[in-house]
């Protein structure tokens, strides 16, 4: 049974958060070697002992707030910031002169921190709110506006809103990128499961309108009902599964998909059907060749290499069911006459199976019709489970001359040395 994707979240706040951590610290050990090493320009220099003290222990004792948006609450962010803002109002008591000269204030770039944690929790306009009651304490400070004041108002102001935005516009990819792995998980889940589908349950609901149809009597009814579902299962499974881009991607390519069909006796009937399936037993790697060699019959040759042809049981699996959805081709639109052939190649970097028929090939457009129709053997039972290994599958139909179908996987994706 194949497994389930998982989505996997990544979140882009959290190197910010580590950075801010990082910031407020050193921040803090600026400030305190600033008034170290200007203690003498201040007057009262017991303010500024007092104030950086608390400023120390406060930063130490709140990294875990700023670890995360969750612990960064809005009652942790007022608290910061008014500590900044009342080490900005503090300056000038504790150096008279911080009025008349341009100087740092008390808490220094550490006030960059405190409006820095609004921009990543809130976004810009949280940034602006912040930035702008900063600058307002500035202003207070200086007592009127200077230059250096003016100039460094407007770094802050500028630098938190464009931070704010730009957070806030990675957090919207983020959830737009989440909301996609998320749609191509499903959408991959929904086409394996309508692989299953279309490889068993279809196969046997076409083979009892057909075989009920020939008996006559009430087996035909019964063929009638089966066929009526057939449709419907098919219209279900169709809905959403197969983009626009994949269908006109097929009607550009032409006629390339195979014209197969005869009786199912002829070809050993519905293919992928064995009484045991090595691939899910073996623990190891599995020989391709064991999975492909019971589709050999009168009308279907098999070559293969000389030595076994290892690929992981998964990949081994998925590449003998594309195998038996190509072969479910021929027992349904070929000539009674056709033949097909399996060509097994094992190259250093990959693994090469070409299953080639000599029927009447496919007009061209056949396959957008046929996808339109619900029909999916070649969009999701082919190359829907080359393209989950990691592999190509190419399709060329001349009509006239028979079609043949390349199925590539890389050696990476489908061996374990």
């Amino acid at each position: 049974m194949a497994k389930r994707e998982r989505v996997v979240r990544m979140s882009v706040e959290q190197p910010l958060w580590r950075a801010l951590s990082g910031f407020r610290v050193l921040a803090m050990v600026y400030a305190v070697l600033l008034f170290s090493f200007g203690r003498d320009r201040f007057e009262r220099p017991w303010v500024a002992v007092v104030f950086l003290v608390f400023l120390a222990v406060w930063t130490l004792v709140t990294l875990p707030k700023v670890a995360n948006a969750a612990n960064c609450t809005k009652r942790f962010l007022i608290a910061d910031l008014t500590i900044a803002l009342t080490g900005i109002l503090l300056t000038p008591l504790a150096d008279f002169d911080a009025r008349s000269i341009d100087g740092t204030t008390l808490p220094s770039i550490w006030t960059a921190g405190s409006v820095l944690a609004f921009a990543i929790k809130g976004g810009w306009r949280w940034a602006g709110f912040a930035s702008s009651l900063v600058a307002a304490a500035n202003l207070i400070e200086r007592g009127h506006p200077s230059r250096d004041t003016i100039h460094n108002v407007v770094l802050v102001w500028v630098s938190s809103i464009a931070i704010g935005y730009v957070v806030q516009v990675a957090r919207a990819s983020e959830r737009t990128l989440a909301r996609a792995l998320e749609i191509e998980a499903a959408t991959r889940e929904r086409e394996r499961l309508a692989r299953d589908i279309h490889d068993s349950v279809l196969q046997v609901l076409a083979m009892v309108q057909r075989r009920g149809t020939a008996m006559g009597g009430e087996a035909a009814e019964l063929g009638r009902m089966a066929g009526e579902q057939e449709i419907a299962l098919r219209s279900l499974v169709s809905s959403g599964l197969v983009p626009a881009t994949r269908v006109s991607e097929d009607a550009a390519e032409g006629a390339v998909v195979r014209s197969f069909g005869a009786d199912e006796d002829a070809y050993g009937g519905t293919y992928g059907e064995t009484d045991e399936d090595p691939a899910r037993a073996a623990a190891g790697p599995c020989d391709l060749r064991t999975l492909l060699a019971p589709y050999s019959t009168s009308k279907v040759t098999f070559a293969e290499p000389g030595a076994p042809v290892l690929l992981a049981p998964d990949a081994a699996r998925e590449l003998a069911a594309a195998v038996s959805a190509a072969l479910d081709n021929v027992t349904r639109h070929a000539g009674a006459d056709a033949r097909a052939w399996i060509l097994v190649e094992d190259w250093a970097d990959e693994v090469t199976v070409t299953v080639r028929d000599d029927g009447p090939g496919i007009p061209e457009g056949r396959l957008a019709q046929a996808e339109g129709e619900g029909r999916l053997g070649v969009a999701l039972s082919i190359r829907g489970r080359l393209r989950d290994l990691g592999g190509t599958a190419e399709l060329i139909s001349v009509p006239g001359q028979g079609t043949e179908v390349e199925l590539r996987v890389p050696r990476g994706r489908g061996r374990d040395r």
